[in-house]
């Protein structure tokens, strides 16, 4: 059987931590910033942990 391929889109999106977890960014920190509070922009800033319900689909792009 040939080998499994990662989803590109999954690799650009999501990474893989030390201990295991998925790690996401937030969504809208793209484009439009200048009309975004300043507040708002420095609490998308961090990076996540994604959603529980969505890990096995994500392990699964990635080939892990």
């Amino acid at each position: 059987m040939p080998k499994m391929k990662t989803h590109n889109g999954a690799r650009k999106r999501f990474r893989v931590t030390g201990s295991g977890k998925l790690m996401r960014e937030r969504a809208n920190r793209r484009h439009y910033l200048e009309h975004k509070p300043s507040s708002y922009k420095r609490r998308l800033k961090p990076d996540t942990t994604v959603a529980k319900a969505d890990v096995a689909r994500i392990r699964r792009m990635l080939g892990i």
